[in-house]
């Protein structure tokens, strides 16, 4: 595992001080385990290593400074999201830093884990106990409750991660550090899809530099994102409920939509071959890949965007029990050396269970 780069903080954001200037700039390193069987260049972006442990912390960062200068936050204003995950702690890390009430609408699938930390950093949680009716999902039922809670605190914002352009503008940066590493020379960049935020600001950037570089957004089996109807799924990170304000037809080259058995497949194959230990949508991303991997040409040089850190998934996607009791059976990937072909072959010998 080669380090590629991992450039100096950038001047517009070093006068501000403190953990907000780790914010971006991770590194990018070659992957050279994953794939052994082909020429593909591939490059994982550790999102992990922000401050915050997630992707999320730079549009949290780039959201909230924003407002600030719009003057739609002031020193008593309360910062309101809803989210369940990174964003939430991301959000909770740069409140905690700038002095500012957080509080963060959650469910009760948001995991102990995450709680702990967003109390730790002194968030507010207020927890919806109930889907919503019609579609049965609590994000719509997270939604509602924000908006009662803005009524309520007259001086509040919302960042509203699901519409707010500056969520995609955030990774114009992102996009930027990896076209910088490698000389803008990419053929394909693989990204997580949930509210859009990454896929938008990746392909604006590349739109905005002319570059040749086609963008593959990873969607969840049951995420309505992309038109295909909605179920329950298990492993948070990427896909959506409810399509996303920031979604727009044609943003994509390719989509690829990733089943939970194959995020555990490819968790636990990054963790094995390339040591990296990473969060659920990190292995859609990694799976996307490999089922793309005849299509790209046999010398394509590809970049994934890695989001998050493996840590709070413990208890789940690297529990073996926790996998069985859903999966029926581990993937054999775990008992044996054997490359994501085989495991993938082997894996669909069992039924996933809903």
């Amino acid at each position: 595992m080669k380090v590629v780069s991992r450039s100096t903080i950038a001047a517009t954001d070093r006068d501000r001080g403190g953990v907000l200037t780790a914010i971006g700039n991770t590194p990018l390193v070659r992957l050279e385990r994953l794939l052994p069987d082909t020429r593909i260049e591939l490059y994982a972006k550790l999102e992990a290593l922000n401050p915050g442990g997630s992707l999320k912390d730079r549009p949290a960062r780039a959201i909230v400074l924003e407002a600030m200068r719009q003057g739609r936050i002031g020193p008593a204003t309360l910062v309101i999201e809803s989210s369940s995950g990174n964003l939430a702690v991301g959000l909770a890390q740069v409140c905690a830093y700038l002095g500012l009430r957080f509080m963060c609408v959650v469910d009760p699938k948001t995991t102990a884990q995450n709680l702990a930390i967003l109390r730790a950093y002194g968030a507010e949680v207020d927890c919806v106990t109930e889907p919503d009716p019609d579609t049965g999902e609590y994000l719509p039922a997270r939604l509602r409750r924000v908006r009662e809670l803005l009524e309520r605190h007259p001086d509040s914002f919302w960042p509203n991660q699901y519409a707010n352009r500056t969520n995609a503008s955030a990774h114009h940066t992102t996009m930027h550090e990896i076209a910088r590493a490698l000389d803008d020379r990419l053929d394909y960049v693989f990204c997580a899809t949930s509210t859009c935020g990454t896929l938008r600001g990746c392909v604006e950037y590349i739109r905005s530099r002319a570059l040749a570089t086609r963008v593959v957004a990873v969607d969840a089996k049951g995420s309505v994102i992309f038109g295909t109807p909605g179920h329950k799924r298990l492993i948070p990170g990427h896909g959506a409920a409810v399509r996303p304000a920031l979604f727009e037809a044609g943003l994509a080259d390719h989509v690829v939509h990733v089943s939970d058995i194959d995020c555990v497949i490819g968790c636990r194959s990054l963790v094995r071959r390339e040591a990296i230990l990473a969060g659920g949508s990190s292995g859609a991303v990694v799976m996307a890949v490999h089922q793309m991997r005849h299509d790209m040409g046999a010398t394509a040089r590809c970049a994934a965007i890695l989001p998050d850190r493996g840590e709070r998934y413990l208890d789940t996607i690297y529990s073996d029990a926790w996998v069985v009791g859903h999966f029926g059976r581990l993937p054999e990937l775990i008992g044996a050396e054997l490359t994501l072909e085989r495991a993938i072959t082997s894996r669909t010998g069992g039924r996933e269970r809903t």
